[in-house]
């Protein structure tokens, strides 16, 4: 697992029914290519994000596989509607076999 990853989201915590709001997330992520050497002259393992999903009540609203060529910390913005009250999961997958989750919930207001 990388060390110092973190993800972090803003979803609102409120929105109408069939609102579409705004989300956006980053995970703080060193996304190592695998082409790098250490000071000992080692290959650094590769580790980047490859892929990022995000479910509304286990409804399926983004899926995005990432390529090697994705910046450090990526970021996402995007537009979810929301029909009901409930919970949004957000799950980044790493090469190196980790998985980090955040999950946010929004009322209908």
């Amino acid at each position: 697992m990388a060390t110092g990853v973190k993800p972090r989201v803003k979803v609102p915590k409120t929105a109408s029914a069939g609102e579409a709001v705004t989300i956006k997330t980053l995970i703080s992520h060193p996304m190592e290519s695998g082409q790098r050497k250490d000071s000992n002259g080692n290959i650094i393992p590769r580790s980047i994000i490859n892929r990022f999903t995000c479910d509304f009540n286990g409804q399926n609203v983004i899926d995005v596989t990432l390529e090697p060529a994705i910046s450090t910390n990526p970021y996402f913005e995007f537009e979810a509607l929301v029909p009901e009250a409930g919970e949004f999961k957000f799950t980044w997958y790493d090469d190196d076999g980790s998985v980090y989750e955040e999950a946010k919930p929004i009322a209908i207001g």
